[in-house]
């Protein structure tokens, strides 16, 4: 059986991190789930000019993030982990909070309440007091924040080569094992 990945995209920016989380899932043998948000598609299109479907093209199973009683929403659906890519402020309170008020915080909560691992992928700056209280909030339920700060010791030379990097480590987070992160090598 392959590996799942269930993937949130909301409506921070940062689409690409979600976009290339899905194809580079795919080209591992990843079986991906995708859940994103009305904000979140509203962003995949000013940022990468795709619309619902040109993004739900890119996963193994798409959900409408209403469809709360969809397969990811159970925790007898074996998933290797969650990450949301982006994740908006609005998201994480949610996650934070329990509210389980659509298909991607209720993937969310049972990801964290079956012990799997859940990564957010964070964005916003400043950050403000609520903020860091949710990422502790979530942190201390055993889920991971991880925000998609590029990594520049490996030398990219794009933008492309930045979300990659930062992508290939969060799968290797997520306990997908053929992911290859660049090894740091020293200044």
């Amino acid at each position: 059986m392959p590996q799942r990945l269930v993937v949130g995209l909301t409506g921070a920016t940062g689409a690409a991190y979600g976009l290339r989380l899905l194809r580079r899932a795919r080209e591992l043998g990843v079986e991906t789930h995708l859940i994103a948000t009305p904000a979140g598609i509203l962003n995949a299109h000013h940022e990468l000019g795709l619309d619902r479907s040109a993004l739900e093209a890119e996963a193994s199973h798409a959900y409408s993030p209403g469809d709360i009683g969809a397969c990811v929403a159970s925790g007898s659906f074996a998933t290797a982990a969650m990450v949301v890519a982006p994740c908006s402020m609005k998201s994480l309170a949610a996650i934070a909070h329990g509210l389980g008020d659509n298909l991607l915080t209720r993937a969310a909560d049972v990801t964290l309440k079956e012990r799997r691992r859940l990564i957010l992928m964070v964005r916003e700056t400043p950050l403000n007091l609520a903020h860091l209280r949710n990422m502790v909030a979530v942190t201390e339920m055993g889920g991971i924040c991880f925000p998609p700060l590029p990594a520049f010791y490996h030398h990219p030379k794009t933008i492309d080569e930045m979300v990659n990097e930062t992508a290939e480590r969060v799968l290797e987070l997520a306990g997908i094992t053929a992911a290859q992160p660049k090894a740091w090598t020293g200044l």
